[in-house]
């Protein structure tokens, strides 16, 4: 069915059925309609507010949404797109596999992305159907978009924006009754957690890519729906011993317990002190497994863990309060990247003795897949990858720099590019003008092609600032020899005004550097650096005594920098210092650089980038070519920096650095990692003007493509701190030396239902102190937050997704 959705004096929303084709093309083309649309499609959010809403996952209803249980026969798909390109090339996909799919409708979004709305299986949900129909079309989707009540901003009626719609559509083919008992049919299902889904597919991800996820503990998905029945709600099917078949539930055959097995689970038992006789007890033996799988989780896989509990409770390992447990631990609750405690290292160690160690889940091998997002990121041995879809600028600069070095050149490119706009500004969240301020230090090991990679890219960026700079170095030098060449008694020529010279030399000192900002009248300075010692030159001072003044200053708006002199030839000066600045240096040298300031602020400014090993013998990259053409595929950014100038406020990039600000700061909650929270306040800064100059590059209009690329870069550049300066800066005063953890959510390693005693001992395993009330003021922190549900004063339960979207649409 399609239903049209309105609004009543309550702002509530009432659906209304839509009977034909002819309605539906009257709506979808009326006159306020398409002009909205058109005014959408140049970027006006209130324009695309006003367009007309479309519901279909509704069976059937007339009347409010809110409430409604009546699942229909169809459901709705969203599949974003960055480029008009790659939006022709989906369109061609869907509809090529429209069978394969059930497509009924396929319509073109106000934003250029593709909504599908398909036939749903019967016992199989919303979420079960668009993972089927992602994994067909091997297109990643938003796992937040399978509510029922979904509405959708339709477009027009045009072949363009609507290529196919079967007229089977207006009519559901269930009766009203059907559609009650689906609804409540599909609620147990997910109740009992039976669904067929990969791992991940119940966390909140605009990019979940099904066909690469493995299989989780609630079942597995495949692209033909005749696999499996999901309306039988069973997982992995095995024969028993007596001939019967049985289920786990939970999708996991248990394994045959061996010597290894049993020895894991007895340590692990007399750790939390629990008997045979407790794993048999009706009234303790649920809370006893709990207490079991809080230990051994890191020590034993689930379906070993599973084997033991058929061993010790043959007569209820089987019972569904156990099964949901034992899936809950290994699914959603335990910390795959933690370290294991000092009891598990010994168990860990003995345990390999006993031989058949190969299954054994240790510290480096532990699956990260069920964990947040960012704590997924954070436990990452690799930073995270740069977006396929990218902006324009970045894909023109880009072009022929191998894979391998696509992130490090798109985190370079930045600060030749920001020298380009003089006297440009953007408004930021906090209602401060930010300008085009930009540096990036690449750390990678001896060898791996730091310099080579950014080179050319970097060298036609500011190809027009160098040749406009070799002319007024000349003009400066034959001013220099007039000057000097005229006799004391003589009138001395004056020295010219319009001397700019934007880039300079690595051998540049400070009164030097002070005499360029003066010469440059307001425009930014940009100097590259092979080694990140040269900056000792700027600096004017080494070692211990090096605080990183000059460097700290280049990221701070309105700095006061110059030099008072007394005598007549020296520089005296004063303004505004705007110095972008590119530089390369290795691991340990960096760390040895900043040893000593690891607190006072360089760090924070910094913006990172790296390049990942390659195997010994590794074949080498090659490049493209960097002639004319790269250079016209450049121009016409550069052009529109060249001319941007003034104070502009980039609704877009607001939004975009409000959005991560918000996703930081709730991390930095979950984590308690004092150190993440610091580092993202300037990092952020960093992505909103990367968004701010590719927004002003591509004529002050916003792309897509930004947004992902901008959240990319914030979160690659935060991983790269964590990783390299991380316990470098928590452990400021002591040598301790630098660790690959980030931070992680202590909402990951809790219960669902946890009480103020699980949460401190989460707090001491993390190093983190209870005293006094430190525990308390979390978790009330949680329950503000809208991440935890307070039940009494000592017990709690961590919220879901809908709650905490509830929370903040309220807000």
């Amino acid at each position: 069915m399609i239903y049209r959705i309105t609004y009543d004096n309550k702002k509530r929303k009432l659906a209304h059925p839509i009977k034909n084709r002819e309605e539906l093309m009257a709506l979808r083309d009326s006159k306020a309609n398409l002009e909205n649309l058109a005014k959408a499609r140049q970027g006006d959010e209130k324009a695309k507010a006003e367009l007309l809403q479309l519901a279909y996952n509704l069976g059937h209803v007339d009347g409010l949404i809110a409430g409604c249980k009546s699942q229909g026969s169809f459901f709705f798909h969203d599949v974003d797109c960055y480029d008009a390109e790659q939006s022709d090339a989906f369109k061609e996909l869907i509809l090529s596999k429209k069978e394969a799919i059930g497509l009924m409708m396929l319509e073109r979004s106000a934003s250029g992305g593709w909504h599908l709305v398909c036939k749903r299986l019967p016992g199989t949900t919303i979420l079960e159907s668009q993972v089927r129909v992602a994994t067909e079309l091997q297109i990643e989707m938003d796992t937040n978009t399978k509510d029922l009540q979904r509405v959708v901003y339709s477009t027009s009626g045009s072949l363009e924006d609507l290529p196919y719609l079967d007229d089977a559509l207006f009519e559901e083919p269930m009766t009203a009754e059907e559609c009650e008992a689906e609804f409540l049919r599909l609620k147990e299902r997910e109740r009992k957690r039976q669904e067929q889904l990969p791992a991940g597919a119940k966390k909140a991800n605009k990019h979940f890519k099904p066909w690469e996820s493995p299989s989780a503990g609630s079942g597995t998905v495949g692209t033909d729906p005749k696999q499996k029945n999901p309306s039988t709600g069973s997982g992995t099917v095995s024969s028993t011993g007596s001939g019967t078949v049985s289920s786990t539930g939970s999708g996991s055959v248990p394994g045959e317990a061996d010597e290894r097995t049993r020895f894991i689970f007895r340590e692990c038992m007399k750790e939390e002190g629990v008997t045979d006789t407790d794993l048999v007890d009706q009234g303790g033996r649920h809370n006893s497994v709990k207490m079991i799988l809080s230990s051994c989780t890191q020590l034993l896989s689930k379906e070993e863990t599973l084997g033991m509990l058929k061993e010790l409770m043959p007569n209820n390992w089987q019972d569904e309060n156990i099964q949901n447990l034992v899936n809950d631990f290994y699914t959603d609750y335990y910390n795959p990247s933690q370290r294991l405690t000092l009891f598990q290292k010994r168990v860990f160690r003995e345990s390999r003795r006993l031989g058949g160690d190969t299954s054994l889940q240790n510290e480096s091998e532990l699956s990260v897949q069920n964990q947040s997002e960012l704590s997924k990121l954070f436990a990452s041995k690799m930073p995270p990858e740069i977006p396929k879809v990218l902006p324009k600028l970045v894909k023109a600069v880009t072009q022929h720099t191998p894979q391998r070095y696509k992130a490090t050149v798109a985190q370079a490119m930045f600060p030749p590019l920001s020298t380009y706009s003089r006297k440009l500004s953007f408004m930021y969240i906090d209602n401060q003008e930010r300008d085009l301020r930009s540096c990036c230090l690449i750390i990678a090991g001896t060898g791996t092609g730091k310099d080579s990679c950014t080179k050319q890219p970097l060298q036609h960026i500011i190809a027009d600032m160098v040749e406009r700079d070799k002319e007024n170095r000349d003009r400066l030098k034959k001013f220099n020899d007039e000057y000097n060449n005229k006799a004391n008694n003589k009138q001395k020529p004056q020295r010219p005004d319009d001397l700019i010279i934007q880039t300079l030399k690595y051998d540049i000192t400070k009164a030097a550097l002070v005499q360029r900002m003066e010469d440059a009248q307001g425009a930014p300075l940009y100097i590259r650096l092979n080694e990140l010692e040269q900056w000792d030159k700027i600096e004017g001072c080494t070692g211990r005594n090096n605080q990183f003044t000059t460097m700290k200053l280049c990221d701070d708006e309105g700095n006061d920098f110059g030099s008072d002199r007394a005598s007549t030839q020296s520089v005296m000066a004063s303004g505004c210092l705007h110095l972008n600045w590119n530089a390369n240096t290795t691991l340990s040298k960096a760390m040895r650089y900043f040893k000593y300031v690891m607190t006072d602020g360089p760090i924070s400014r910094l913006c990172l980038a790296t390049i990942p090993d390659e195997e010994i013998g590794a074949e080498i990259a090659v490049f493209g070519n960097y002639d004319e053409k790269y250079d016209e595929a450049l121009k016409p950014f550069i052009e529109n920096l060249k001319v941007a100038t003034g104070v502009i406020d980039c609704v877009q990039a607001r939004k975009l650095a409000q959005q991560l600000k918000d996703e930081c700061a709730d991390f930095a909650r979950l984590s308690q990692d004092r150190v993440f929270d610091n580092l993202t306040h300037r990092a952020l800064v960093h992505a909103f003007r990367k968004a701010c100059l590719l927004y002003v590059a591509n004529g002050n209009k916003w792309e897509k493509a930004i947004e992902e690329f901008c959240r990319w870069s914030l979160f690659y550049d935060l991983y790269l701190k964590m990783m390299f300066f991380g316990e470098q800066i928590r452990h400021a005063d002591d040598d301790i030396p630098t660790s690959k953890r980030g931070p992680q959510s202590l909402l990951d390693f809790l219960p669902d239902d946890f009480s103020l005693d699980d949460a401190k001992r989460v707090r001491r395993k993390e190093g983190l102190n209870n005293e006094g009330d430190s525990c308390i003021r979390m978790i009330r922190n949680w329950v503000n937050r809208g991440f935890v549900i307070q039940y009494s004063e000592f017990s709690f339960k961590k919220a879901s997704k809908e709650d905490i979207n509830s929370k903040k649409v309220k807000k």
